[in-house]
């Protein structure tokens, strides 16, 4: 038997411990003060986000994305975002982790426990599948300037007839103060713009931002409403409902939209202070995706009659770095049709610090793109709408 040293055994207490195996990346965990060592492979089921990134308490290793809990043994005890009483799937369990030992204050595994990670079939930054689509490369604000698309550097300029774009693509378009580029002939047109009555409404962009994961699981985040709870608790998730009520979906070959009806918290509704309305709000979220990576929610809050419509783009730039475009369209907020300047820079501040909670959780993970096969995830009910993300971006996956 190889048995491989893996950590000393101080470093192994109940906060979740990532270690690398033969390329294969574990998890370590102490359930109890004094007690045993447990190991997985370190990847949630669900979206296989490192469960090292996760906290253990009250008995169970929570998983940092969606809050799915898993027993010290491996078992998933609990799936928030199902209806109580749901069954949950046997694929959820954990897979046996190697055997553990300590001796003379440091932590062995076998290495012969250790499987090596299952292959899989993903969407990356740099799939060329992706030349066949419409991408965003800067703000208008932001030229002249050198952009990285697909792995390829382009230089962006203005010109007497609008925009230059060098290497030229096969076609080039300007909207929303946005440069857009196509490197093929698109398989999709570019988005629509957003409903007449939200055009009208008081715009802002936020600042671009930049993660290391894939424009794919940019737009799977997006998209995602399980994950509210646990990933945005310090700023609007807290009273956000953990199961996630069933939604309609309209899919097809260029995207999908839903809607969704929830509860929320709204204490910043004047309706609120004055006593005409109370606090847990109704509110329609409409989700809208284009393929691959335009997307927009327009929020309705149904009882005090303000909207927020949020346009977000993905950049694919490499196959570790994807550029964020955010733009915000507002009406009523606070009770007024046309929102003022502190307003408007009120919500955009908001947004970016929602924002830079999925950029955190986005930083722990490890995949270098979007599965897109059913069987290399575990998918529930709450999953729809990323199941219909998956679907439409195989058409842009190239098979080797």
């Amino acid at each position: 038997m190889n048995w491989v040293r893996v950590a000393s055994s101080a470093q192994v207490s109940a906060r979740p411990l990532a270690v690398t195996v033969a390329g294969a990346p574990l998890v370590l965990l102490r359930p109890e003060p004094g007690g045993p060592v447990v190991a997985f492979a370190d990847q949630c089921p669900h979206r296989l986000v490192p469960l090292s990134a996760g906290t253990f308490a009250g008995g169970v290793l929570r998983c940092s994305y969606h809050g799915w809990e898993f027993d010290p043994a491996g078992a998933c005890v609990a799936i928030p975002s199902n209806p109580p009483g749901t069954g949950i799937p046997p694929r959820a369990a954990l897979p046996p982790g190697p055997a553990v030992r300590e001796d003379a204050g440091e932590v062995w595994v076998r290495q012969e426990d250790v499987a090596a990670p299952a292959p899989l079939d993903l969407l990356s930054n740099v799939d060329p599948g992706l030349a066949r689509a419409w991408h965003p490369v800067a703000l208008l604000s932001e030229l002249p300037c050198r952009v990285t698309l697909l792995g390829e550097e382009l230089d962006v300029s203005v010109a007497a007839d609008g925009v230059r774009v060098e290497p030229a693509p096969h076609a080039t378009a300007v909207r929303w103060g946005l440069v857009w580029v196509t490197p093929e002939p698109p398989l999709v047109a570019l988005f629509d713009d957003p409903d007449t009555e939200d055009a009208a409404y008081v715009g802002a962009w936020l600042p671009p931002a930049r993660t290391n994961v894939s424009a794919g699981i940019v737009a799977d985040n997006f998209l995602d409403v399980a994950h509210f709870p646990f990933v945005h608790a310090a700023t609007f998730g807290a009273g956000e409902e953990r199961v996630v009520p069933p939604y309609t979906l309209d899919a097809g070959d260029d995207g999908c939209r839903s809607v969704q009806e929830q509860w929320f918290d709204n204490p910043e509704d004047p309706g609120v202070a004055a006593g005409i309305r109370p606090a847990r709000q109704r509110r329609r979220a409409t989700y809208v995706h284009r393929a691959p990576f335009q997307l927009m929610l327009r929020l309705e809050e149904l009882d005090a009659g303000a909207v927020k419509t949020i346009l977000f783009f993905a950049q694919p730039e490499t196959l570790t770095s994807t550029r964020i475009y955010t733009k915000m369209l507002l009406h009523g907020i606070g009770g007024v049709a046309d929102p003022g300047p502190d307003v408007v820079a009120r919500e955009v501040a908001f947004e970016e610090a929602v924002l830079a909670e999925d950029l955190a959780l986005q930083a722990t993970m490890t995949l270098p793109g979007l599965p897109l096969r059913s069987r290399d995830e575990l998918h529930v009910r709450a999953d729809r709408l990323g199941v219909a993300l998956r679907r439409t971006l195989t058409r842009y996956r190239t098979v080797p």
